[in-house]
């Protein structure tokens, strides 16, 4: 569908497909036209969708100069918004407030999450960017979000795509919708055909962990220590991080070094992912011959970190790493890097992406601390925008900061992705009371649902399925509260739950639930500030 570019009113649209009856537009978005070879082009195509609309613009075929565009969002001014400052990499921390209470000037990335005066959501952003820069948004004063080119402010030249980014504002009358909506990925083309047989060949989901975060540098004289507890823990993936490129062994080079301990993780059933530095591969030719060596090598999946600010030229790059990267059978793992846009439907070996805030931003080694709020507003603003590696779950007592065993072990679940690397030494998994939920903790899930309890920046709860298993995991923000859950989500009675509370005295300590419950149960929690919970329920085996 096409229309010529003007006013569309998200919420009004929206309204009889989420129930919000009798609402009034409350979030518009402007069409006003996107400048191409100097002149402005308003020709849009429209999408709806039961949680929200999307729109883009049609461009002119062939090479187009891209000078700016006058897309603007309007919000009330008492709507409630959650939102970065903006950030090439999206590590910044979040800020919240009143529309009517930002700056004039201030950018900030996408998504933002807002509030309303009703208690429904709206989430803005962008999905499917191809040939295309990355965009942020500028507050302009009454309510009204402009986009900006800010990788390339005087503009930029494509080609061969013919449409914008979508622009997208997701309605929700719920956090249930806000947090579990999939429009950004359904505004992507699916895979073709080919692609997905060949992603179905070796793209397999699973867990890992790595070195770096606890540890530093990988050390080559501790990887087979690595590979054998990663091996006990039942995880399926090591990660050889930022270090191995300095390992030499006698004759035997970085490579040569990097082979033997892949070798070793097949032997004994681990795969292995490999970290490279962007620069080793920003030329078609300097990739292909690196990605040769990784495969060579018999790793299964490639980390690529510190890719430069989302240009267009550097988002052509994005694709094309990832049509290389699935030429040559290898999982992909961005970091130090853009948002993503939904583009993993069309390319299914992109199991991860960091551009978060993650658990490296919760470490004593660089005077980090996540405020309590943090992991509260994640679900609801950038995990909407796709999957995250937030790297979650440290127990070393040194680093909980003020936070809990138990809101820990919480992240765990929370922090979900098709490839799943968590942050601390792996025998502190083996040797903490909660081992045997954490070797059960699946990388993803059938179902998600949101807990009453749950409130942006306050606390996040929710119930995730994996077959007939549920996990439940709170994470909580700064103020101590008490909810309960009842277990109506439940398939069957007789099942057993595994449950680990906050200690009531220490950090480092549960209180260990173990019964067997039904439909008709629940969870009684009382959480401390920066606490948690975390449980495992299953069906009683016959």
């Amino acid at each position: 569908m096409r229309t010529i570019c003007g006013t569309i009113l998200a919420a009004a649209m929206a309204v009889s497909n989420v129930g919000l009856a009798n609402a009034k537009p409350m979030a518009e978005l402007d069409a006003k036209g996107v400048v191409i070879n100097g002149e402005v082009t308003c020709e849009v195509e429209r999408r709806t969708f039961p949680d929200g609309e999307a729109v883009r613009y049609r461009l002119p075929d062939g090479v187009a100069t891209v000078s700016c565009e006058r897309t603007e969002w309007r919000l009330p001014a008492d709507a409630h918004i959650w939102y970065q400052s903006q950030s090439s990499c999206y590590e910044a921390p979040f800020k919240n407030c009143r529309v009517g209470e930002v700056s004039a000037g201030e950018k900030m990335n996408l998504p933002i999450t807002a509030k309303l005066a009703d208690g429904t959501y709206r989430l803005l952003t962008e999905a499917n960017v191809v040939d295309y820069t990355d965009s942020c948004v500028e507050y302009c004063g009454g309510g009204r979000f402009a986009i900006r080119y800010y990788a390339d402010k005087e503009g930029f030249t494509r080609s061969g795509v013919p449409y914008t980014p979508w622009r997208v504002t997701l309605v929700a009358k719920d956090l249930q919708t806000l947090a579990t909506s999939d429009i950004v990925r359904r505004l992507c083309p699916a895979p073709s055909p080919e692609v997905a047989a060949k992603c179905a060949a070796f793209v397999k989901g699973g867990r890992s962990v790595w070195q770096w975060l606890p540890d530093g540098a990988p050390k080559y004289c501790e990887q087979k220590e690595w590979y054998d507890r990663t091996k006990e823990l039942g995880f399926e993936y090591y990660l050889v991080d930022d270090g191995w490129k300095v390992w030499r062994d006698g004759d035997m080079d970085r490579w040569a070094c990097l082979k033997k301990w892949i070798d070793y993780g097949k032997s004994i059933g681990v795969e292995s992912f490999v970290w490279v530095d962007s620069k080793e591969m920003r030329t078609r030719e300097a990739r292909r011959a690196y990605l040769g060596k990784v495969r060579d090598c018999g790793a299964v999946g490639i980390k690529i970190d510190f890719v430069p600010e989302p240009s267009c030229s550097l988002m052509r790059w994005y694709e094309e790493t990832l049509a290389d990267t699935l030429e040559f059978s290898l999982m992909t793992d961005f970091h130090g890097c853009v948002k993503p846009s939904g583009r993993e439907r069309t390319w299914p070996h992109e199991v991860a992406r960091e551009a978060i805030r993650g658990h490296e931003w919760h470490i004593t080694r660089y005077n980090r601390v996540l405020p309590p709020e943090h992991d509260c507003i994640l679900p609801f603003n950038r995990l909407v925008q796709g999957h995250a590696d937030y790297t979650p779950m440290v127990f070393e007592k040194k680093e909980l900061q003020g936070y809990s065993w138990a809101r820990e072990l919480a992240q765990g679940v929370v922090f979900s992705a098709r490839f799943l690397c968590f942050g601390d030494y792996p025998q502190n998994y083996l040797d903490n009371p909660a081992a045997e939920l954490i070797k059960s903790m699946p990388a993803e899930y059938d179902e998600t649902r949101i807990l009453p309890g749950s409130e942006i920046g306050k606390c996040v709860a929710v119930a995730k399925r994996k077959g007939r298993d549920w996990f439940v995991a709170v994470e909580n923000g700064a103020e101590g509260r008490r909810i309960a859950v009842k277990l109506d989500f439940l398939g069957a009675d007789n099942c057993e739950l595994l449950g680990f509370a906050d200690a009531e005295d220490r950090s480092d300590g549960y209180r260990i639930d173990r019964r067997v419950v039904g439909r008709d149960g629940k969870i009684e929690l009382t959480l401390r500030p920066c606490g948690g919970y975390c449980a495992r329920i299953a069906p009683i085996k016959r």
